[in-house]
């Protein structure tokens, strides 16, 4: 009762302190109201919180203290566990280990006898390998050989070619050389012609320049003195009247006089220069035009020997051009029969390296074999031949005579693999007995199926076997049972285990 004594005290204190805040309420305004009850609000929410907030970390606390009794105990139940499951492990592990030392001492006992075998066949091995490599050397030999023959073979003739057409070009180029010789000194001696010519031309009409000069001068000379004579006369007459006018104009062109004679000076010393200016360019324009005969000629000539020269030259261009085809050519024939005959090299190295990629097949092929043989074909491993002496006399007659056909031919190559083929076929044999062995039991396993499905649905009872044919209903002295079916939809009847046999194990318990 003392709790209830604590709620009543809560519940009077509670009460008390609501009566006093409805009276505290009643004095306040509007607004200390709102206030008053915001604070209590914030005040209980608080509270909450901080009730909300122990209450999570008590149950934090709790859940943290089961998780470490999980662990803990986890790790003990682990423990445990892993103890025995390690006796357990140990036990097992020490069954394995002796059943792995019988197994162990059998298979050694095997390797044995399979590595004296392979010593054998490697002696043997190494035998035929050594005859093949000295085989394949003297092959590579006689190649090697063959190639250096025809390498010196096409060389000496390349040399030949090559020493011929050098001395035809050494013979053209000194042909030509001589020709080009002969023109330049025929040039020289018609420029040395055309020299002198002009020489003689130019001394001839330099004399007749100087003679007709000779007699203009003599016949102007007297006609000046005849004009002299008889303009003496007149001059004076003239000289008196002009000294009188001269001097009356002097008087009144005093000073036009002297600006006149200024510009006199001027003109007589411009007509001098233009004078001057003049014969130089007379001279400049005969010496063009001479050029320009001389030219013409020199050209009409110099055009004929161009053009002698220009087709020369074309032949000589057309001739190179083409030993240059037909050098072009031959090192075109030369380069595709180079490159024919790296090509059949590389051709003749890809088939000898797949003839060695198929002799490593045959060689790994008959060593996975050689891991499945007998020890009775290790032993003996070609068997001895079915035919009587008679045959084989017959056999061996045959064989030494010649044969007609294509086939018998081809087939004569291969009779070195006599052995191979015998082996072979005997292995064939095992098979083929094996599959009919096979197929003989799976016909007796589908028997026993089918008579076990039978005596099973005839020691049980239900709706399927009462609606089937049923051994256990027989009327008179028959059974309903059709005949023996095979029964391996059947859950009842488990199918047999596949058994697989080695050939080894199967010849050796046939000939037990």
């Amino acid at each position: 009762m003392p709790g209830k004594g604590k709620g009543g005290k809560r519940r009077k204190g509670g009460s008390t302190r609501s009566g006093g805040g409805k009276g505290r309420l009643g004095n306040m305004t509007e607004e200390e109201r709102m206030i008053y009850l915001e604070q209590q609000r914030l005040a209980e929410e608080e509270y909450r919180k901080q009730r909300e907030d122990f209450l999570s970390a008590y149950l934090q606390g709790k859940i943290t203290n089961e998780e470490k009794f999980s662990r803990l105990n986890l790790h003990k139940l682990n423990h445990q566990w892993r103890n025995i499951m390690r006796e357990a492990k140990s036990r097992e592990l020490r069954k394995d280990i002796e059943i792995l030392s019988q197994t162990f001492e059998r298979v050694v006992d095997r390797k044995e006898s399979v590595l004296r075998s392979l010593a054998r066949d490697i002696e043997e091995a190494d035998g035929q390998m050594n005859l093949a490599v000295r085989a394949h050397l003297q092959n590579v030999d006689r190649l090697v050989d063959i190639q250096a023959q025809r390498m010196r073979r096409l060389g000496e003739e390349y040399r030949a070619e090559l020493e011929t057409v050098r001395e035809e070009f050494d013979s053209e180029a000194a042909w030509v050389a001589e020709r080009h010789a002969a023109e330049m000194k025929d040039l020289q001696d018609v420029m040395f012609g055309m020299k002198e010519n002009f020489t003689e031309k130019e001394v001839d009409a330099r004399t007749e320049f100087h003679s007709m000069r000779d007699e203009i001068k003599n016949r102007n000379n007297e006609e000046k003195h005849a004009l002299r004579v008889l303009l003496e006369v007149k001059v004076d007459e003239y000289w008196r009247q002009f000294n009188e006018a001269k001097k009356a104009y002097n008087e009144a062109t005093r000073e036009k006089k002297l600006n006149f004679e200024n510009l006199k000076a001027k003109d007589e010393a411009s007509a001098k220069e233009i004078d001057r200016q003049m014969r130089r360019l007379q001279k400049i324009g005969a010496d063009m035009s001479s050029l320009k005969q001389r030219m013409a000629s020199n050209s009409r000539l110099y055009e004929e020997r161009n053009r002698m020269l220009k087709e020369e030259r074309e032949k000589m261009v057309l001739h190179f051009q083409q030993l240059k085809a037909q050098m072009a050519r031959i090192k075109d024939q030369q380069r595709q029969r180079l490159t024919k005959m790296t090509l059949e090299s590389n051709e003749a190295l890809k088939g000898l390296r797949a003839q060695n990629d198929k002799a490593d097949r045959i060689l790994k092929s008959a060593e996975m074999c050689r891991r499945l043989e007998t020890e009775e074909e290790k032993v003996l491993p070609f068997p001895a031949s079915s035919l009587t002496p008679e045959e084989q006399e017959d056999l061996s007659a045959a064989v030494q005579e010649e044969p007609l056909e294509p086939l018998a031919r081809a087939a004569s190559k291969y009779r070195g693999l006599e052995e191979f083929w015998r082996r072979y076929n005997r292995g064939l044999l095992d098979k083929l007995a094996l599959e009919k062995e096979r197929s003989a039991l799976q016909v007796e396993n589908g028997q026993l199926r089918s008579l076990l499905k039978q005596y099973l649905d005839g020691v049980s009872v239900n709706e399927e076997v009462l609606a089937a044919a049923n051994p256990l209903l027989v009327i008179n002295g028959r059974s309903n049972t059709g005949g023996l079916q095979p029964a391996a939809a059947d859950p009842r009847v488990r199918a047999a285990p596949t058994v697989t046999v080695e050939a080894g194990n199967e010849v050796r318990n046939r000939k037990a």
